[in-house]
Parts: structure tokens; sequence; C-alpha cells
């Protein structure tokens, strides 16, 4: 069954129905349902449609939600497309009455009501996810905020931090990433139906009445622009895109973390994987495949800016295509964000301490509070490690001849050690464990846990 064969004499070639009918928006069923019944009341509201006849287009919907709900819904290999079956199954249960659903509507706008309504949910889904992801994140930094660590620059440590430091790094990128969904959802939330093929109607259709009754805050201002525009598809997909870019970087970090090289932790065997050569593997393949499936994901991005760059005003059958990209880029979200939250909640830390020469720019900064110009004291400091370099030793086994002549004493050194580093960190946001605690409740205030 298709919705448009009333001017074509012969049937579709089978070859072109099996490449323009494509199954993948049948997941957009209930959206369909309740963007109709919402339809509806807007028709009656207006007059286009009896009381008797909403009643009855509203008793037959109801009906192929039930049926959808309970995984009953059936599907027909000739229906065109999701709006296709859902006017079909609706004839069957009702009759005549069931061809008056499409007064008003066409499938332009009919596809974008629906798409909106499910990415309105999926936004819902993924900010849950991602609060549960930053909640694990949180409750892994209280536990660890008085292991010290070594930050990194260039990949060289740097400064000791708490533990929870870089932990609580990825949960502030997660926090933005929620916020962007939030904002994006605005965006989302606009009504296109009433915008018909593109250029309206001449019927006295009432889209705010439609759009109040799906929950939507916002009505089309153009109805060219309601039908043909996709960029809401392409803000949803980068909101995962960037979700997914942030979900690597942890990941990449539990990779290294992973490795006898770093030593910072273990996962169990729960969350590991084995390898089929080497028996002494414990392979973190989980994290490896988040790594991956980032890549992918901004693909679907690229995919969506691309399709729609070239398109002529208003609808093309192009924008059939943004739902595959969109999908898999929400269903790649989700399960990353489970994953991650998984992984998270069971990997064992124990990370050596960081090397003495980490306390290198808290020995600059106490030279500075003496007067010493911090740019003299950084060279100072520089050539006592070079000094150190050449008779290998490390800057935890400087002696008194290794300081003569220089601002530097060995009680300066002899006083520095890297947790007192990491104590000794005191401007807002730093890698102090004092810190760490702080931005566990501010961050724990943001997402509303406990």
């Amino acid at each position: 069954m298709t919705l448009w064969g009333g001017r074509f004499e012969d049937p579709l070639d089978p070859a072109v129905f099996a490449f323009t009918a494509d199954p993948i928006d049948r997941r957009l069923l209930l959206a369909d349902v309740e963007g109709s019944i919402a339809h509806v009341g807007a028709l009656e509201s207006t007059g286009l449609l009896s009381e008797a006849e909403a009643q009855d287009l509203v008793g037959g919907l109801d009906r192929v939600r039930e049926e959808a709900e309970a995984g009953g819904f059936a599907f027909e290999a000739t229906d065109e497309d999701v709006h296709t079956a859902v006017e079909r199954r609706l004839v069957e249960l009702i009759g005549e009455t069931g061809k008056k659903l499409h007064t008003g509507r066409s499938r332009n706008d009919q596809v974008a009501l629906d798409l909106r309504l499910y990415l309105n949910g999926a936004a819902a889904d993924r900010i849950a996810d991602i609060d549960r992801l930053i909640t694990a994140l949180v409750d892994r930094a209280e536990e660890t905020s008085a292991i010290v660590v070594p930050s990194y620059t260039h990949l060289q440590q740097a400064q000791p931090v708490s533990l929870g430091h870089p932990l609580l790094a990825y949960a502030w990128m997660l926090l933005r990433d929620r916020d962007r969904l939030s904002d994006a959802a605005t965006r989302i939330g606009v009504s296109p139906l009433g915008a018909g093929a593109g250029g309206g109607s001449s019927l006295a259709l009432r889209p705010d009445v439609a759009a109040a009754a799906v929950g939507l805050d916002a009505v089309f201002d153009n109805s060219l622009d309601a039908v043909a525009s996709r960029d809401f598809v392409a803000e949803y997909i980068f909101c995962c895109a960037q979700l997914m870019t942030h979900l690597s970087r942890l990941a990449e970090d539990l990779v290294l973390w992973a490795t006898s090289e770093f030593g910072w932790i273990t996962l169990p065997d729960s969350h590991a994987t084995g390898s089929s050569a080497l028996p002494h593997k414990r392979n973190p393949d989980a994290a490896e495949l988040v790594r991956s499936r980032a890549a992918v994901v901004i693909g679907d991005l690229t995919a969506v800016l691309a399709m729609q760059k070239g398109l002529p005003l208003a609808y093309n059958r192009d924008l059939q295509e943004d739902k595959r990209a969109v999908f898999h880029a929400d269903d790649t979200a989700a399960g990353s964000l489970a994953v991650m939250a998984s992984l998270l909640g069971v990997v064992q830390f124990h990370p050596p301490e960081p090397s003495p020469e980490t306390i290198a720019m808290l020995l600059a900064e106490r030279l500075a509070s003496r007067g010493v110009p911090f740019r003299e004291a950084h060279e100072e400091i520089g050539a006592l490690l070079s000094r150190l370099d050449a008779k290998e030793r490390s800057l935890g086994e400087a002696v008194e001849a290794d300081v003569e002549d220089s601002a530097i004493t060995l009680t300066d050194l002899e006083a520095i050690d890297p947790i007192e580093a990491a104590n000794s960190l005191r401007s807002p946001g730093s890698g102090s464990p004092a810190s760490v605690l702080d931005q566990v409740a501010e961050l724990r205030r943001r997402i509303g846990a406990p």
C-alpha cells in the first residue's frame, strides 16, 4: 500500500519499491500514532471532523498504539513506510472513516513531527544515561580523592593531583554534553504539523492545537522551512558526536591506565576479554570499541550535513536517509554510556606514586613566594634537574652540594613530596583532594543526585 497511487495506472516496479521503502522508520511507530491523535484533535477543533468521526479515529489509533506497545503490530511487506502502515491498519480497524486521517496533512510534515517527537524522548533518555555515568565518576572520585597521581601534559608527568581530579574532568565534560542535549531539545520541540507538503493548506488548520496535544512548546513559522530543514537532526547527532568524543577520550585513558606501563587499574573478569593466542592477556575491549565507535558517529554527522548541503526547497526524498544516521548515532551513544558507567563502577584503582620531579612547579612557586622572580626560579630548578640527570639521580635524591649558590635549599626539597604538592593546591577547581570533594558536591547538585 502507498499513499499516492491515484494518478498512476501501472504498479511500481518491485526493484524501485524495494529501493525506496525503508523499514528503519518503523521505530517511529508510537510517535506516528501520537502525532496522528493530535492531528485528529486539531481537525475536530475546527470542524473538519465531526465529534463522532474524531472518536472513531482516536479509538482506532488507541488500538494501534496498544498493538504497538504489546509488540503485536504487524507490518506488511507492501507498507511503504510507517505512516502507510498506521493508516492501513486504522482503515482495517474502523473502516472508511480511517481514510479521513490524512486530511490537511502530508507525509512531509508528518515525518518531521514523528522525528521531532522521537528525538525529544531520546534526548531525555540520553540525559538520564549521562547522569548515571556522571554519578559513577563522582562516586569513584570521592572514593579515591586521597590517592595522589601525576597529571599529564604531552603524556609526560606534570603535577601531583588527586586521582579524583582526572575522573571529574570527564564528569564536567559530560555535564556540558548534558546541557547541549537539553538545549537542543528546545529547538527539536517545534511542531511542523500543519505545514503540509510545504506550502500550507487552504483548510482551517490549528497547528497550535496539535502542538499542545503532543507537548511541544512551539509551532513552525514558515511552512517550507518546517518540512525542508533537518538542522535539528544534525544538531542532535552533533550532541551525540561530541558526547562520543568525550567518551572516546575517557576510554583512551582507561586503555592506557590498564597497561602494565601505567599500571593504574585492573579490570575484573566481567569487564575484560582475553586473547586467542596470548594466555596472559586481559584486554579492555569495551573501552577500545567505544573509542572506535566515536569515529562512526562523527561519520553520521558528516553524512547528515552533506545530505542537506545541496537540497532545493522544500522536501526531497534525500531526507529519508536522516533517520538511518540519527538512529545509529543515538543507539551508539546509549550503548557507550551504559558500558562506560559499568566499567567505572567496577574498575580497581592502584596507581603508582608520581615521580619526585612532579614537585618542580610547586618548588618554583615556593621560591616565587619568597620574592624570587618566577622566571629565575624556573631556570634554577631546570638547571638543578639537568645537573641531577647528569648524575643519574632524581630530585628526591638531591644533596646539599647540588643546591649550593642557589635560591633552592635542601630544606625546600626535603619539605615537599608529591602528596604535599597535591594538598597545597589551593586555586579554585584545582586537583587537591579538598577541591575534588568540593567538585563532587557541586556535580551532585547539578544533576540532582543525593
